[in-house]
């Protein structure tokens, strides 16, 4: 069977998945990943950003930029990391083409990448996390821990398997069942989209990351 996080394997989901991305994202989460956005750059401290640089890791389409630049609009330059180069292409040339002095991008597994050490004000990501198992995830902490300078912040939210909650059964009826339903009734497939179903049940919660 396939590695579902190896680096590869996960460049394949989303650059299947990168046409649709936004509008499937939305559709399902019925419009709160959006709102989840703007929460996670609620909680970036409140420090100087006047000419500030950071990362956008695993930054998909930079739907995040929009709002992290509305609360922060004097940082200097935003470098987006990402293994897909469908969700690059659709970021700047449909979504970001008038943020591009402001914004630049490495393709490449973020585990991988030579970011320079003490090089970031601020680190960001969204919904990124789950396409990591935990000993991944031990060395992307490591790796945030190491880009940040002094005092740098940080802020990510991920999606999780809500374990207690009352409602759960039909939060997981809906990632097993509906969404790949509708990718199969209405995006010619059912596959990729499912995938992103799969990494959120498997991921459980971002304590143990926060511990990292």
């Amino acid at each position: 069977m396939d590695d579902i996080y190896d680096a590869q394997y996960v460049k394949g989901v989303f650059d299947r998945c990168s046409d649709r991305y936004i509008a499937f994202s939305w559709v399902v989460s019925f419009g709160f990943t959006e709102r989840w956005r703007r929460q996670c750059v609620a909680l970036l401290p409140d420090v100087s950003m006047s000419g500030a640089h950071g990362y956008d890791l695993m930054a998909g389409t930079g739907e995040v930029w929009p709002h992290l630049l509305k609360r922060f609009d004097a940082i200097g330059a935003i470098t987006a990391v990402d293994i897909s180069s469908g969700m690059h292409r659709l970021a700047m040339t449909r979504l970001h083409a008038h943020r591009a002095h402001r914004t630049k991008f490495i393709e490449d597994d973020v585990l991988a990448s030579e970011i320079s050490p003490e090089s970031a004000d601020f680190v960001i990501s969204t919904f990124g996390l789950k396409t990591f198992n935990p000993a991944q995830h031990a060395r992307l902490a490591a790796l945030v821990a190491r880009v940040l300078k002094p005092g740098g912040v940080f802020a990510m939210i991920e999606a999780s398997d809500p374990k207690g909650w009352v409602l759960r059964p039909l939060y997981r009826l809906h990632l097993k069942v509906v969404l790949p339903m509708i990718e199969r009734l209405f995006l010619r497939g059912a596959q990729d989209f499912a995938m992103i179903g799969t990494y959120t049940q498997n991921f459980d919660n971002a304590a143990g990351f926060a511990d990292m």
